[in-house]
């Protein structure tokens, strides 16, 4: 069955309308009586009025968790479009979910998925629920400021089964630079198993995205429109002149811009207040869905702040969002916090301490700026040292290509001063030392080559350079830009064979290289080209100019990091991490144990935060299917899980949360490729008396035990 708007919408628009516009009119100051006398449910000042939509999905024909394709058609190809110039908001909403699904999660069998989680799996663990599809209804809006240029993306989803007597709330802030539906595999699913609605956002650095050459930009359903024609209704629009952009296009043609690195808002400083505001566009939601009905369309507030119980959690940059939001949290919409792998900047006081085994560790609770900069440079290099042979291979160029740029780039390092050694490979194990002098633990050796090869870490390094700096897309910030290139030889300036504006919405990840837009460098002197390819050393100044940003205090970026640095208060609300101890994204220093030792000492006796470090865990499960990584590592997503699971039991029976720990998981081995199933023999289940694995925390200082 076709899903069809629900019957009230209009109503809906019209009366937030009123309420938001008219606010010095007599009929405002009428509404205001109306409104005490019958406590009426209003929509959220920061809610677009027009932009709010709500549409009702039957879990057959489509649905909320998988968008109709089921447990089956999740695991399978991309969904087909059948204009693939002119997808529907329907086709690029279920190539949306298709892949952002995937995106998060082990999707083969040995893996786990349609064992250990999957839409067919219940909250049991129990296989099931079939083709795992939900029914129920589906709100999406924008949140701005009165500008028009935020436009954060708001949805939230309450399934069938939401039991209004014993409501909950979970939230989803999106993973990455993701649009909205970027951890729907993560908290979403979890959520909506439960019965709880589940507030997403895209938090203001989702996948919108701008063709500089056409003016084609995308909308809140993922259609394009003319960035003239479109207006506010844009997702993001790049603020600069006509002849700006025209002067730009001549010089550097077939250029795209995208929301989080070149909106010149730092979207992350709002990170948490965009989570907040989720949860109030829920409570919304279920006011106007289940409070009791007023005169003409109104309805009575049911559900007054805090009296829905309220996971904040999300995986990653939602993770930080998430625990960004409890920290803001003053009023009690946060119940409680599971995150997972948070990349979050936390102000560490000057006496919080990290210890591995009783021993200082060399480095904790630095920037993401600091440290993305740092390996973006090193880790080329780093990927030939003694200690990171066998490392996975994860890039589609050539095994020989790829050395030759590590080669290149350990020589330029120890031209320019970078790293020491008398051969190459006294420079590559140099480079490697460093990272771990910079925190990165010794278990995330073999993913240093990978993070880099995959693109990860330039990406990140590149984006937030810019939205730190908060840069134009015009300004080529340290010679990079987004723009297709020639398949074969990497060029730039070429038009692209297929528009990747069209899916960009269902298929992009809003951090380039993604859906055929290339992370591109040149540096005025030569042609410029896909980053790895544009100099033999894989654009090496480039890579020196991001770095110095932060080590030479460019003033816009440490502004943009101390704007987005926490407390680590959560104001005594219970929370639970979970992060791989080989993570090599968002190093574990950096980022669940700092916060930790921080919160240790910022909420003292009132802090209620367990960290369950996973051994043989990184950062990106969906990597879990590529040879190597298969036989060498765990999933991280079975005991975020398993963290939302217990939080659950806590919040419900008042069962107390396991304390802090290591949980000491055994790698599947085998063959590349063809590692044997995942089992619980690999899984060590999380421990009430975690013995000598417990992590101590007290008085600002974290001992993990080796």
């Amino acid at each position: 069955m076709k899903a069809t708007p629900l019957a009230t919408p209009l109503a809906v628009l019209l009366m937030g309308a009123a309420i938001a516009c008219a606010s010095f009119s007599s009929t405002a100051r009428a509404d205001d009586r109306d409104r005490a006398r019958f406590h009426l449910d209003r929509l959220p000042w920061f809610v677009v009025p027009s932009s709010v939509s709500a549409t009702t999905y039957d879990g057959v024909s489509d649905d909320l968790l998988t968008a109709g394709l089921g447990k089956t058609g999740l695991a399978g190809p991309a969904p087909t479009i059948a204009n693939p110039a002119s997808p529907t908001a329907a086709e690029l909403r279920r190539l949306a979910i298709w892949s952002n699904y995937r995106a998060l999660v082990d999707m083969t069998a040995n893996g786990g998925y349609g064992r250990f989680w999957g839409p067919n799996i219940d909250v049991d663990g129990n296989d099931t629920l079939g083709e795992g599809k939900i029914a129920g209804a589906e709100y999406i809006a924008y949140a701005d400021n009165g500008s028009g240029k935020q436009n954060v993306t708001l949805m939230v989803q309450v399934p069938a089964q939401f039991d209004p007597r014993k409501p909950c709330i979970v939230t989803a802030t999106s993973s990455g630079s993701r649009g909205v539906y970027g951890a729907i595999s993560a908290a979403g699913e979890w959520g909506l198993k439960r019965g709880c609605a589940v507030a997403y956002t895209d938090k203001g650095s989702g996948n919108g995205a701008q063709d500089l050459m056409t003016g084609q930009v995308t909308l809140i359903d993922g259609l394009l429109a003319d960035a003239a024609s479109a207006g506010k209704k844009s997702q993001f629009t790049v603020d600069a002149s006509a002849s700006g952009l025209a002067r730009y296009n001549a010089a550097f043609p077939y250029r795209y811009a995208f929301k989080h690195a070149h909106s010149q808002q730092n979207p992350e400083q709002d990170w948490g207040t965009d989570t907040l505001e989720a949860v109030q566009f829920a409570y919304w939601v279920l006011n106007h869905q289940f409070g009791p009905a007023a005169a003409g369309s109104h309805h009575r507030v049911r559900y007054e702040p805090g009296s829905i119980t309220t996971i904040a959690a999300s995986v990653s940059n939602g993770g930080g969002a998430s625990l960004a939001a409890a920290e803001q949290d003053k009023r009690g919409w946060i119940t409680a916090v599971v995150v997972g792998e948070p990349q979050i900047n936390v102000d560490m006081p000057h006496r919080a301490r990290v210890l591995e085994g009783g021993q200082p560790i060399a480095q904790a609770g630095k920037p993401l700026a600091d440290y993305v900069t740092l390996a973006n440079l090193l880790q080329p290099c780093a990927a030939l040292a003694q200690a990171a042979t066998g490392a996975p291979y994860l890039t589609a160029l050539p095994l020989a290509r790829t050395t030759a740029i590590r080669q290149a780039r350990c020589a330029s390092l120890a031209a320019a001063g970078y790293v020491k050694g008398a051969d190459l490979q006294a420079q590559a194990d140099d480079a490697l030392a460093q990272l771990h002098a910079a925190g990165y633990e010794a278990d995330s050796d073999l993913l240093q080559a990978p993070m880099w090869d995959s693109q990860a870490e330039p990406a990140v390094a590149v984006t937030y350079a810019n939205a730190y700096t908060r840069s134009s897309v015009l300004d080529n910030l340290c010679g990079f830009s987004f723009g297709t290139t020639n398949p074969a030889t990497g060029a730039a300036g070429v038009p692209p064979a297929v528009s990747p504006m069209p899916t960009v919405f269902g298929l992009g990840n809003g951090i380039p290289p993604t859906n055929g837009i290339s992370l591109v460098y040149g540096d005025g002197t030569t042609a410029a080209a896909d980053h790895r390819l544009a100099t033999p050393d894989a654009s090496f100044a480039g890579a020196v100019c991001m770095r110095r940003l932060w080590t030479q205090h460019d003033p816009r970026m440490r502004m943009s990091v101390r704007a987005i640095s926490v407390e680590a208060d959560l104001h005594g609300k219970p929370a639970i991490l979970v992060q791989g101890r080989s993570d090599a994204l968002v190093p574990i220093n950096h980022a669940s144990r700092a916060y930790l030792a921080a919160n240790s000492l910022r909420e003292g006796a009132r802090r209620q935060v367990s960290l369950y470090e996973v051994t043989n865990g990184q950062h990106f499960d969906a990597f879990l299917g590529v040879p190597g990584f298969d036989t060498r590592f765990v999933p991280v997503h079975y005991y975020y899980l398993q963290a939302l699971d217990l939080m659950w039991r806590h919040l419900h029976e008042g069962a107390p949360l396991p304390p802090s720990q290591v949980i000491r998981t055994v790698p599947r081995g085998g063959t590349p490729g063809a590692a044997p199933a995942l089992t619980t023999a690999n899984l060590p289940a999380i421990q009430s008396n975690p013995g000598s694995n417990a992590i101590e925390a007290r008085h600002g200082v974290v001992d993990v035990p080796h």
